[in-house]
């Protein structure tokens, strides 16, 4: 009996009973810290950061409060912390700096959950930012087009400070997108070139004008090119055909139905057109075939 006394009053295992009550103690609060905002809070997004944040000093508290408890004399918390400073840099590199990485994409305004992005060489949807990683719902890869291939990928978040950031959707919520139309040069170019103009004025005339305010703020924001967000037709020839290039802004969620919808009123347009409008293609012609020797 003695002897299990003596361990109680050890200070290891007082230490260790400190740090675990700690642990009760800030889980605790930060799950009511969260319950009392989320009810002061309606908007989501709004909801996610704070959660982060609450839960991010929950464990800036808990290192601290080890480093506390297993330090016995508060006058060298300066040494205890240069010495655990030293050996945490040098063991838990890649982590310290996806715990910087974390400061940074909130406070740096990188990306936020439901931004389309391209990190570490993967390109998805943010659908979560943790303290080490963030988490992507991945598109592309074997899948053709902007669209889930179903694969849930977690990059570190020291990735953003070796390798850029791409946002698809930071700033503005628009992607420019192009569409290719080889025409027969005998063809009536100007009526194809009014035909095409009408089709995206159409489709997405009323989102390039909603898009144009956001644009506008950009300029404000950078200083970039004016650069036009209305529909657009170039066009350019050689001696097989005219390639017209349409141009237009989408929505960097809907860039593979918008271009589909495109396509099929082209195509309408183009049959409907009683030849003035014809699609080209390249054609060879055979003058000889070699001899066969035997």
């Amino acid at each position: 009996m003695d002897k299990i006394i003596a361990i109680f009053d050890t200070p290891v295992f007082i230490n260790i009973t400190s740090v675990f009550l700690l642990f009760i103690v800030i889980y605790i609060t930060t799950k009511v810290l969260h319950k009392v905002f989320f009810k002061l809070v309606n908007d989501n997004a709004s909801k996610y950061k704070l959660k982060k944040i609450i839960t991010f000093f929950g464990y800036l508290v808990f290192v601290f409060g080890i480093l506390l408890i297993f330090n016995t004399k508060l006058s060298g918390i300066g040494t205890a912390l240069g010495v655990a400073g030293a050996g945490i840099a040098f063991a838990l590199q890649e982590v310290i700096v996806s715990v910087a990485g974390y400061i940074a994409v909130f406070s740096g305004n990188f990306y936020h959950v439901g931004d389309r992005v391209k990190l570490g060489g993967i390109k998805g949807d943010v659908i979560d930012i943790g303290i080490l990683r963030t988490t992507l719902m991945e598109i592309g890869d074997w899948v053709d087009g902007d669209l889930y291939n179903g694969k849930m990928v977690r990059v570190a978040n020291s990735f953003i400070f070796k390798e850029p950031v791409y946002n698809y959707s930071g700033d503005f919520p628009f992607l420019w997108d192009e569409i290719y139309v080889p025409v027969k040069t005998n063809g009536d170019y100007i009526y194809a070139k009014k035909t095409f103009t009408r089709i995206l004025n159409d489709e997405v005339g009323d989102f390039a004008n909603s898009s144009q305010i956001s644009w506008d703020k950009m300029i404000g924001k950078y200083n970039i090119e004016n650069a036009r967000v209305q529909p657009m037709i170039t066009m350019v020839f050689d001696q097989n055909w005219i390639t017209f290039t349409l141009r237009y802004v989408v929505d960097f969620k809907s860039r593979r139905s918008t271009k589909s919808v495109l396509y099929d009123k082209i195509l309408t347009a183009i049959k409907n057109s009683n030849g003035k409008i014809e699609v080209a293609s390249s054609a060879f012609e055979i003058t000889a075939f070699p001899k066969e020797r035997f």
